[in-house]
């Protein structure tokens, strides 16, 4: 039991999370597709597979993915050493046990119980080490990732009185929560690897207000689908969603090297950011009814934004913290340009033919298939 406690995989908590959220992206997407075309007959999940869907994504998916980039930032951020070993198998089965709660024929309180604990204790493994080094810049990851369990505790209570309309607006909430939260990692860590992945000297800081209010903006839009102020078009929330992507579009601007273009780890984050910019203009566009769909706003920041975003970001991470180089094999860049084009099937082909979402899904499947089948071996293995 202890050389399985100490095997490379637990030393660190993007190796475990990464291999569990990668592998539960395709498996979780192949049977959300297979059932929307009648070829999954059999049980369903608890308050049937819509609520299912709606839920994993943000908190089975992404939750797991933020937990391995954020348990490995954090002690880089703070000097203290990582969750590994028991711990950190403690932190993966917690996750692993809400993910099967799903199936199993279990009371609703213990199916809510199993459902509740992983993003609390993601939240306190995470504060306790940022508190103790008083870095004060990253309590508002700390706090996205509190408010991400808030979002996840009105979807399961929407589930426990079987109100559709607010599991919506839970997880309505937590996905504009992940992409606020991917567009402050993603406004540190890209310039940065830009100026590294070009060798170009380094820029002087970009003003920290545009920042600032991006979050705060960001932050409104959260609360926004948390109160269920999107159900209906809004001038004002227009304004918020044109302004938000505004800024999304002056970082773009900001950050663009024609050489990034020539480096695949670099192109991957800079289109899958662009999605972002694209979701909240559309939004900005449903609102002022010109976009019949709101859902296609939705899925821009879903598949292409936060999709393509984890699957570039844990690309890189992998190969860093491995200590590989940062030459990602030709499958890989495969990958990244199947989910960037399994977000466009699903926002562009939808609306014209039901197979766009079977397209859509296909592609996911298999960039996150070919991530697992590079990256597996890179995860289970020691550090070179």
């Amino acid at each position: 039991m202890r050389r399985f406690a100490v095997a490379p995989v637990f030393s660190l908590g993007f190796r475990p999370f990464f291999l569990a959220g990668a592998g539960f992206a395709a498996i979780a997407v192949a049977i959300w597709a297979l059932w929307l075309y009648g070829r999954l007959p059999g049980a369903q999940p608890v308050g049937g597979m819509l609520a299912w869907h709606r839920h994993e994504m943000p908190f089975g998916f992404a939750s797991a993915i933020i937990a391995g980039f954020l348990l490995t930032a954090v002690p880089n951020w703070t000097g203290r050493p990582g969750l590994k070993g028991w711990p950190l198998i403690g932190l993966v089965l917690v996750w692993l046990l809400a993910r099967l709660a799903w199936y199993l024929p279990i009371p609703a309180p213990l199916f809510l119980a199993l459902q509740v604990p992983f993003l609390p204790l993601l939240a306190w493994v995470l504060g306790r080490d940022l508190l103790a080094a008083g870095k004060r810049e990253n309590y508002p990851i700390l706090l996205m990732v509190s408010l991400l369990a808030g979002c996840q505790a009105l979807t399961l209570l929407g589930v426990a009185v079987d109100d559709a309309n607010l599991q919506r607006r839970g997880v309505l909430a937590a996905l504009w929560l992940v992409g606020a939260l991917m567009s402050v990692i993603g406004g540190r860590v890209i310039p940065f690897f830009i100026q590294r992945g070009l060798n170009r000297p380094a820029t002087p800081a970009a003003h920290p207000l545009p920042g600032k209010v991006l979050l705060v903006c960001a932050m409104l839009a959260v609360v926004s689908f948390a109160a269920g102020l999107n159900d209906v078009p809004r001038v004002w929330l227009a304004v918020l969603f044109a302004l938000i992507g505004g800024l999304h579009l002056l970082r773009l601007w900001r950050w663009h090297d024609r050489g990034l273009w020539r480096v695949p780890l670099l192109w991957s984050l800079y289109l899958a950011y662009a999605w972002l910019a694209v979701a909240t203009l559309a939004m900005a566009l449903w609102h002022l009814g010109v976009m019949s769909q709101q859902s296609l706003a939705t899925h821009s920041l879903a598949v292409g934004g936060i999709g393509g975003l984890i699957l570039a970001m844990i690309a890189r991470v992998s190969l860093g913290h491995t200590g590989r180089p940062l030459l990602p094999s030709k499958v890989i860049v495969v990958g990244f340009a199947l989910v960037l084009v399994a977000g466009v099937s699903r926002v562009l082909l939808v609306p014209f033919s039901g197979w766009g979402l079977g397209m859509s899904a296909l592609l996911w499947c298999m960039a996150f298939g070919l991530f697992l089948s590079r990256y597996t071996g890179i995860l289970l293995k020691p550090r070179v």
